[in-house]
C-alpha cells in the first residue's frame, strides 16, 4: 500500500519541525511574522515535493524555500519603497513582555545587522544546532568558509551587543 503525498510530507516534516520553527523565528526579525514564512514555505514544499532529491535533504530543501520566500519579501517591500530596515513593526517572540523578551528582541535585532551569510550561518549553528559540515551543505559553501563565518559573525554579534548595552546604560 502506497503513502499518499500529504503522508509522506508529514513524515519528513514532523521530526524536523522544531529545528525548523527556530531557524524560521531567528531568521526573519523585522521582515515578517515567522509563522507565515513557515506558512508559506511549507505550502511551495508540498507543492514542489516531487523535485526534492533524497528524504535526507529535506530540512535543507525548507531552508532554500524559506531564504528565497524571505528575499523575495524584501524586494517586494523596497520595491513599494517602503524601509525594508525599520523594525518598528517587529512583534517580541512571546506575548509576556519579559526581561527574556526583550533580551531576544535585542538579539534578533542584533542578528538582523550581520551578513546574510554570516546570519544563517550562526542561526544554523547556534540556534538550530546544526553540525559546520550540514550547514556547509545547506550554504553551499567549504568547511572552512562556514567556520570564517562563525567567527567573524559571533565577534560581530559581540561588538553590536555590547554597543547597544552601553547605550541602555547610557556609559
Amino acid at each position: 500500500m502506497s503513502q499518499s503525498k500529504q503522508d509522506i510530507f508529514l513524515e519528513l516534516y514532523e521530526p524536523i519541525h522544531d529545528k525548523f520553527e527556530r531557524f524560521c523565528r531567528a531568521r526573519v526579525y523585522g521582515n515578517m511574522e515567522h509563522g507565515d514564512l513557515i506558512n508559506e514555505t511549507l505550502l511551495v514544499a508540498f507543492e514542489k515535493l516531487d523535485t526534492l532529491k533524497s528524504k535526507d535533504a529535506f530540512l535543507g530543501f525548507l531552508f532554500g524555500i524559506s531564504v528565497k520566500i524571505l528575499s523575495n519579501n524584501h524586494k517586494k517591500l523596497t520595491e513599494r519603497h517602503l524601509n525594508p530596515e525599520d523594525k518598528s513593526s517587529y512583534k517580541a517572540p512571546s506575548e509576556n513582555n519579559t526581561e527574556l523578551d526583550a533580551e531576544i528582541h535585542f538579539l534578533y535585532k542584533a542578528l538582523s545587522e550581520l551578513s546574510e551569510d554570516q546570519r544563517e550561518c550562526l542561526i544554523l549553528f547556534e540556534i538550530t544546532g546544526f553540525k559546520i559540515k550540514e550547514i556547509a551543505n545547506i550554504q553551499n559553501a567549504s568547511e572552512d568558509a562556514v567556520k570564517q563565518r562563525l567567527k567573524r559573525g559571533r565577534k560581530r554579534l559581540s561588538e553590536i551587543m555590547t554597543f547597544e548595552s552601553e547605550l541602555k546604560t547610557g556609559r
